[in-house]
């Protein structure tokens, strides 16, 4: 993908609309999947990369490899992000890895096992998809979800991906408004768009 094409407002968008590329879903979520690839796209790549953000003390090695977080027995509002994984000049980031962590509906993290936790690899044109539960919020930090992504034999980045409109967004010493997803609503899911863009290419 160049930088012409990210530029060209009809080409995102038909790229947008291939996030809804993988057809075998479940009812109702590649319906919500396709609205999810119509969200605007974050800062575009030609600019500063992803900035880091702390890790945390909740982040476990060795998730388990998956795309969707729910289980039985999670309980919270719907969750899907999508995005990609591009360098700096625009160019899809294959095989990427994103290791997603993040609390509970009410708050608190599993560090005993692996829920709400997970690994997985962006596809051919960068793209990657999370299907989770909206976190909750816990004192002193606002709504957020960890991620660390690295392109194979590239510099690891450590961040969080910030929900807009919330309260403790203003009060919250680590958060930064570069890590804002573009939020929207379809079918009773909460729908969150965000672009990776890594220090390489």
């Amino acid at each position: 993908m160049s930088r012409d094409d990210r530029n060209n407002p009809a080409r995102r968008r038909l790229l947008a609309a291939g996030l809804a590329l993988p057809a075998l879903m479940m009812p109702g979520v590649r319906e919500t999947f396709a609205q999810a690839g119509n969200l605007p796209a974050t800062p575009a790549c030609g600019d500063a990369p992803t900035p880091k953000n702390m890790e945390g003390p909740f982040y476990k090695p060795r998730s388990p490899q998956r795309t969707s977080l729910l289980e039985p027995g999670i309980e919270g509002a719907k969750l899907m992000v999508t995005g990609y994984v591009l360098t700096k000049t625009c160019n899809p980031v294959q095989n990427a890895v994103l290791d997603f962590w993040h609390c509970d509906a009410d708050g608190e993290y599993d560090n005993t096992g692996f829920r709400l936790r997970g690994h997985q690899f962006t596809d051919a044109a960068g793209r990657y998809r999370l299907e989770t539960i909206v976190p909750g919020v816990y004192p002193g930090r606002t709504r957020h979800v960890h991620v660390k992504v690295q392109a194979a034999d590239g510099p690891l980045l450590t961040t969080q991906l910030y929900f807009p409109g919330e309260p403790g967004n203003r009060s919250d010493f680590i958060f930064l408004p570069a890590l804002l997803m573009n939020m929207s609503q379809a079918n009773g899911t909460r729908l969150g768009r965000f672009d990776f863009v890594l220090d390489a290419g």
